[in-house]
């Protein structure tokens, strides 16, 4: 008889790839069981048997119209309780009849193979879908042995049912998955495939209806460049019985290449010849779609390689993935550096700590910051904005971090320049100078702004020369404020306040360990000025040591921190004070007389207040009215003798002096009418003479200047004028001439011959 060829493959093959079939049992052994209680027991005692066996039994006549069934099966069919086919009464079910409880879709090939049973008279079996009570289909494997009389008459048949509805089914959803997921299965051993499922003929693009190809032919089917290699392979593992995971491409009969992937392991039944079962998987689509992802991956990287800021790629525990070009150039390592490279080791050692606290900020998905300066690998650093973004998987599960790194080296340099005019800005109004604009009109005064003017607008050193109070650092100030860095810092700095073995530290900064005590890195003026510019006041005051250092500045316009090694570039205008004479401490050793003439570029002398004593009254009156006004107080006069008290004092303190004697007025006077004390005025003349003392003063000053100009004919400058005799600035010079009211030209000789 014509055996169901697939289901006895399956029935070998499944139960290996999934455990879903089981084995029918032997249905020639049963028939005979049942053959034999017939004879022992009679026919009312073999229905009742039949009756508790659990599978449908069946006979049929010669013709094969069934005659009985038992009970389960007349009851799946749904025959009534006195149908007689539950008793093997005479009437039977033609062969027609009982076909048409079967699928429709299984009638032709039963009817087959039915009629080749009956025609051979030989035993057989078919499986086919029976209709239930309700009208459900179910599978099960029939088998039909004929039955004969003692002279060898067929006198009919008798069959079992199994229910191989579960094995079916898992059968089909086993192929109809291979066949979804381009898989097939099969065994071989030896040069045959035992088995060769469905799915695999297509995946060969091999006709379904024909037979499984050999070992050979299926290695026929592999690329022309892969067969020598993979024949090799083969033969090597079946000698090994080790198993195999390679993926090789195919020439299809219809002229396509497929890429197939072959997964098979050796079974352990412990036969002669080596036995494998495995799967084929169609990974063509899977590859193609892997190598463009590769290459878009490829792409996606070029990309970020050009970005200019550095970017990586880390795991949600830290696990290194990427780096771009940018960070890789940055940090100066390559990329199998940088995936080993511990944790922190570009951070700055003072980022770090604050490093630490910000990692345990990212447990939670979302955008984190944190400014911090990365390391290179020869020790510099810059200041980055790091941004963390934060890539989930599809159950929203953290699984990446997104890393980009934004350069913010000049935005912290500028916070910095800021912060540092801001400190100098907060000094400045601590110690607010003693007035706040240049107050007077006289010529010796219009004479020094005049030079300011001019010198402002250059970046030339200026030695601003002059008593203590006369106003050295308004003149700085002035300086600064009409040239082109009006717009940076204004950092001044006293010498002399400052302990010698500080000076250095508080005018160039520190590193941290420069030296003892230095805790930490210390910023100094001159960096705190960068853009801008640096008062030096009482120059004179320097260390010799601090003196070579301020000597490179003005001559490198570079410097280096205390205990540092890194050269800074200075760009930075200075302007030095002194109220000493630097000729004597250069004579004396004190000061470097190299260091004098890089200072000395533009010298301005600040003539003393008892030189311009014309402005003293519009110095009073502008002292009282601001200092008035916080107090507030008002004054409606100022006392006559009080003016000529201040103007016939000496003023050995200047302005400031000036300055702190209106101050002290301002607090205690009462009246309406200003006046002063004139014992707060150091050696001031008493009331009384103190008119007839300053005419005095003025009538002597008025004659040693005329001696002078009659002895120098009339010459004020140059090395032969009346200033450089008396030792005066020519500027201070000419306010006296003016303010006395003397001639100088009826001093100059007449050439010989002039009558005029």
């Amino acid at each position: 008889m014509i055996a169901n060829d697939a289901y006895h493959r399956s029935e070998v093959v499944v139960p290996e790839f999934c455990n879903l079939l089981r084995r029918p049992g032997p249905l020639a052994s049963s028939i005979r069981v049942q053959e034999q209680l017939m004879m022992d027991y009679g026919k009312d005692s073999l229905q009742l048997t039949l009756n508790l066996i659990p599978a449908h039994v069946w006979y049929a006549d010669a013709s094969g119209a069934l005659t009985f069934v038992n009970e389960r099966c007349a009851d799946y069919l749904g025959l009534a309780s006195d149908d007689p086919l539950r008793f093997g009464a005479e009437s039977h079910m033609a062969w027609d009849s009982h076909v048409t409880l079967l699928h429709p879709d299984d009638h032709e090939e039963t009817r087959r193979i039915w009629a080749e049973c009956i025609k051979s008279r030989s035993a057989g079996d078919v499986a086919f879908r029976v209709r239930n009570a309700e009208g459900g289909y179910r599978w099960f494997l029939s088998r039909a042995e004929p039955r004969w009389t003692s002279d060898g008459e067929l006198q009919g048949w008798i069959g079992i049912n199994l229910d191989i509805d579960e094995q079916r089914q898992s059968e089909f959803y086993l192929q109809e998955g291979q066949r979804l997921m381009k898989a097939g299965s099969w065994v071989f051993s030896g040069e045959e495939f035992e088995y060769w499922s469905p799915s695999m003929f297509h995946l060969y693009g091999i006709d379904p209806s024909g037979r499984a190809p050999t070992l050979s032919e299926c290695l026929g089917f592999l690329h022309p460049d892969d067969r020598v290699s993979m024949n090799s392979l083969i033969r090597r593992i079946v000698d090994e019985r080790r198993g195999f995971d390679f993926t090789k491409r195919i020439a299809r009969r219809d002229g396509s290449v497929r890429l197939i992937r072959w997964v098979g392991t050796p079974t352990a039944d412990g036969g002669p010849e080596p036995r494998f079962i495995g799967i084929c998987l169609d990974v063509t689509e899977h590859e193609q779609l892997a190598a463009d992802l590769r290459n878009r991956e490829s792409e996606y990287r070029q990309i970020v390689d050009l970005v200019p800021q550095p970017a990586a790629l880390v795991g949600a525990d830290g696990q290194r993935f990427y780096a771009n070009r940018s960070a890789l150039d940055y940090l100066g390592i390559s990329f199998e550096e940088w995936l080993i490279e511990p944790l922190g080791n570009s951070i700055h050692g003072d980022d770090k700590a604050r490093f630490l606290a910000f990692q345990k900020r990212l447990s939670t998905p979302q955008v984190h910051d944190i400014e911090l300066r990365l390391l290179k690998k020869n020790g510099d650093s810059r200041w980055f904005l790091c941004r963390y973004n934060p890539l989930s998987d599809e159950a929203g599960q953290l699984a990446r971090w997104y890393i980009t790194c934004t350069d913010i080296e000049d935005q912290k340099r500028l916070e910095e320049r800021l912060r540092r005019e801001n400190i100098a800005l907060r000094e400045e109004i601590d110690q607010t100078s003693m007035f706040e604009e240049i107050v007077g009109t006289s010529a010796a005064l219009k004479e020094v702004l005049s030079r300011v003017t001019k010198v402002a607008a250059t970046d030339a050193t200026v030695l601003v020369m002059g008593e203590t109070g006369t106003g050295k650092e308004l003149i700085a100030r002035a300086i600064h404020r009409r040239s082109r860095r009006a717009c940076g810092a204004f950092v001044a700095v006293n010498c002399a306040a400052i302990p010698k073995e500080l000076i250095a530290s508080e005018l160039f900064g520190h590193e941290k360990g420069g030296f003892t005590g230095a805790t930490q890195r210390r910023t100094g003026r001159f960096e705190i000025a960068e853009g801008g510019t640096i008062f030096l006041d009482e120059i004179g005051e320097l260390s010799l040591d601090t003196q070579i250092a301020l000597l490179r500045v003005l001559q490198e316009r570079e410097f280096e921190r205390v205990g540092g090694r890194t050269t800074i570039q200075a760009n930075v205008r200075v302007i030095a004070a002194t109220n000493r004479d630097l000729n004597q401490a250069i004579a004396a050793g004190t000061f470097r007389e190299d260091l004098f003439y890089r200072l000395h570029v533009f010298p301005l002398d600040l003539p003393p207040l008892r030189e311009r004593r014309e402005d003293i009254p519009l110095l009073v009156e502008y002292f009282i009215n601001r200092l008035a006004r916080n107090e507030g107080k008002k004054f409606k006069s100022i006392n006559r003798n009080t003016l000529n008290y201040l103007e016939s004092y000496r003023w050995p303190g200047n302005v400031r002096e000036l300055q702190n004697v209106i101050e002290r007025s301002v607090i205690v006077c009462d009246s309406e009418d200003f006046s002063i004390d004139k014992s707060w005025l150091a050696g001031a003349p008493s009331a009384g003479d103190a008119h007839v003392l300053s005419n005095a003063l003025l009538a002597h000053e008025k004659t040693i200047i005329e001696d002078a100009l009659r002895i120098c004919n009339g010459r004020v400058y140059g090395p032969f004028g009346a200033a450089a005799r008396l030792g005066l600035p020519r500027s201070t010079l000419e306010s006296k001439i003016r303010a006395l009211k003397i001639d100088k030209r009826r001093f100059r000789q007449k050439p010989p011959g002039d009558s005029g």
